[in-house]
């Protein structure tokens, strides 16, 4: 480690100089590995903000003569995980010849177009609006970062004149204007104007900076970001308190927790009248001080001012007149003072749109807020994904901080409507929108999964989640639930330890679910037991544990999972994965198949109750699933192979050769029928599917 990291107390110093010696000389290699550590700290730049490049010498493949070019992150990407796909390499000299067809800021919009003309590798991304930003400056290494820091910097009243005074004559200062080419030439033009800098401030924006070598840019970089962040602590000292000190006072986190659980679903559905969203929540001491402040009336409606910011977060939040206080469990009460405010926000939306709108504006988009603030609680996001939604929760704590040091400096100068409208609705964003892949068939949709640390269960959540819905895990074994997490994403699922014969328990893994998600679409009665004995050798506990964990078990999630369903009024699916042997009668199995009759029937009970508020109830039967079963590790693999008068590693067998199409029968195929229902089959419900290859003896008639 090199020992510079003694320089900084504000932002990471990731730079290893064993890493970097491994990649020798490639300095497209060097910039990635630049990108990757600048995008490791949210600090120093956003999730898919910034830009980042550097400039090699290449053989033109045409002329076999040494060419310059420029390599940068491409249109959409994001620093902390780029990679040699998402990058752009065009010819630095033609990027330049641009300027002699340029023509003015109307202009812009054909510009980029032309950025393709300038190709070199073939391989290429797109290229991103900040190209000429890049190509028109002469250094080998550049960075473009969004720290919140440097932003509030260019977010302060008089940031030209603070500018000054925090770096003197090494640093240049640009005003506020929308990336482009033009702004390309401004940064060219201050450069010409102030030689020898160390790097050039965006008013509103962001900061560039740069060096001949990665690893002098990205010292560049951080001693710059760690000079404006000490400048900033240092007034925040002298002020004394920042915000205007504190309004109100937090609940206690547990109480936040308990309050954010009850409204989120609440949220989560007034925030879905257009489409369905998912949620997110954030009590972190940041977000306290902010919104329990004096100032938050002020700035929030302020909104905020880097483009990355709104872009996500929409222009401002919504900010709830609640008493935090207050009894949430009274769903009509809460409705009553939320609805108002939505419809409030949504009037407000279309009259920024209305007022600011183009000839050529694309039509509004969904006019429901994204950030919500509720004092004393917390924030809360919804948008059409998790990702989506925790990074536009980073972004607005992003804005938080920026806020925070510009009122520190002098005073927090937002955008301007217009200019903000005029991103927002950029014909240019429009088409990046359109070019998103279509969303798969449960994207935004939420499901807990009960007994999903393994078996039928697992692969029920794996299905879901493969069709774009986030999962909720549940199972009584921690280790298993853990073990199974590591299977997916970091914004695809989570889990609960729940046991299904405790009421309590249930109900904190559907906490769970709001808290994460934002609350629940389809839920999946997986977890069960089966015991297999005569009726002289069944017990009472055999009895009891069938009856509590499959019946009992199952009644409680419904009861719950359909109260969240009536506060979100988005409808939802109730699946039961029951078993033929609720429908044939077998020897030595009484106490197993009543319980699976019973969850046959209540199903169909629950579909004839909700309808009304569009919750489909449907079971899933399955039969011999050997292969990958829980079920199938303990006694009732023995139990069955005694009733049918065979050896237990005959089982497979056996069950493979008496259904019809004589297939073995997997976990997946179990998922397959659950994912019809809940994706295909959306008219459906009342009805059970066999997933057994065809037993006629369980034939539903």
């Amino acid at each position: 480690m090199n020992d510079s990291v003694r320089q900084f107390k504000y932002v990471d110093y990731l730079w290893d100089d064993k890493t970097a010696a491994r990649l020798g000389d490639d300095q497209v290699a060097l910039f990635l590995y630049r990108s990757n550590i600048l995008g490791a700290d949210l600090r120093i730049t956003n999730y898919g903000g910034g830009n980042t490049s550097c400039k090699t010498i290449e053989k033109d493949p045409l002329t076999n003569e040494e060419v310059e070019v420029m390599w940068i992150k491409g249109s959409g990407g994001d620093i902390g995980t780029l990679t040699k796909a998402g990058i752009a390499g065009l010819y630095t000299e033609r990027l330049r010849n641009l300027k002699d067809v340029y023509g003015g800021l109307d202009d812009e919009d054909r510009m980029v177009g032309l950025f393709n003309h300038c190709i070199y590798d073939l391989d290429s991304k797109a290229p991103s609006i900040d190209t000429p930003l890049h190509g028109l400056l002469p250094f080998k290494h550049i960075d473009h970062l969004h720290p919140d820091a440097l932003i509030a910097v260019a977010a302060a009243k008089d940031s030209e004149k603070v500018t000054k005074e925090i770096w003197g004559d090494t640093m240049g200062w640009v005003p506020w204007q929308r990336p482009g080419f033009d702004l390309g030439l401004q940064l060219e033009k201050c450069l010409a104007d102030n030689p020898g800098i160390r790097g050039i401030v965006l008013g509103s924006h962001g900061l560039f900076t740069w060096g001949d070598t990665s690893y002098e840019s990205y010292m560049n970089s951080l001693e710059v970001i760690e000079m404006a962040s000490a400048y900033i602590e240092k007034k925040i000292q002298e002020k004394g308190s920042v915000f205007g000190g504190q309004k109100i006072g937090s609940l206690p986190e547990k109480e936040r927790a308990e309050k954010a659980a009850q409204l989120m679903p609440l949220l989560r559905g007034l925030c879905s009248s257009e489409n369905r969203m998912i949620g997110h929540f954030n009590d972190s001491e940041v977000v306290l001080e902010f919104i329990n402040s004096n100032d938050l009336d002020r700035l929030a409606p302020m909104g905020t001012s880097c483009p990355d910011h709104f872009l996500r977060t929409k222009i401002q939040p919504l900010v709830l007149d609640i008493d935090a206080n207050a009894d949430f469990t009274d769903t009509d009460a809460v409705l009553r003072q939320l609805k108002p405010a939505f419809e409030q926000y949504k009037k407000e939306y279309a009259d920024y749109y209305n007022t600011h709108k183009r000839a050529n504006s694309p039509a509004m988009r969904d006019a429901s807020p994204v950030i919500i603030i509720l004092p004393g609680v917390g924030m809360f996001s919804f948008a059409k994904n998790k990702q989506t939604t925790r990074v536009a929760n980073e972004f607005y704590v992003n804005a938080i901080n920026v806020m925070r040091g510009a009122e520190a400096i002098t005073s927090y100068t937002s955008l301007p409507r217009q200019e903000a409208f005029d991103i927002e609705y950029w014909l240019l964003e429009e088409a990046k929108l359109q070019r998103m892949p279509k969303e798969k068939p449960l994207s935004r949709k939420v499901a807990l999964v009960t007994g999903a640390g393994g078996g039928i269960g697992k692969a029920i959540a794996d299905k879901l989640a493969e069709e774009g819905a986030n999962v909720v895990l549940t199972d009584i074994a921690e280790d298993r639930l853990q073990e199974a997490l590591k299977t997916y994403g970091r914004d695809t699922a989570s889990y609960a330890v729940c046991d299904v014969t405790k009421s309590d328990s249930i109900e904190n893994a559907f906490k769970k679910a709001c808290l994460d998600f934002g609350g629940v679409d389809i839920v999946v009665h997986s977890a069960g037991l089966a015991i297999s004995k005569p009726l002289e050798e069944t017990t009472e506990k055999d009895w009891d544990i069938l009856q509590n964990v499959l019946v009992k078990g199952q009644f409680e999630l419904a009861q719950k999972a359909v109260a969240i369903m009536r506060k979100q009024n988005l409808g939802g699916d109730f699946i039961s994965i029951a078993s033929k042997n609720g429908l044939v009668s077998g020897p030595n199995n009484v106490a197993y198949g009543t319980s699976k009759a019973a969850q046959q029937h209540m199903a169909r009970l629950l579909a004839a109750e909700l309808g009304s508020d569009q919750i489909r109830v449907n079971t899933v039967n399955p039969d011999g699933v050997i292969v990958g079963s829980k079920i199938w590790e303990g006694d009732w693999a023995e139990g069955r192979a005694k009733a049918y008068g065979i050896s237990v590693e005959e089982l497979p067998a056996h069950y493979a050769k008496r259904n019809l199409l004589n297939q073995i029968i997997y976990p997946a195929d179990i998922a397959n029928g659950v994912f019809a229902l809940v994706a295909v089959l959306n008219k459906s419900t009342g009805n059970i599917i066999n997933v057994d290859g065809g037993m006629a003896n369980a034939f539903v008639r």
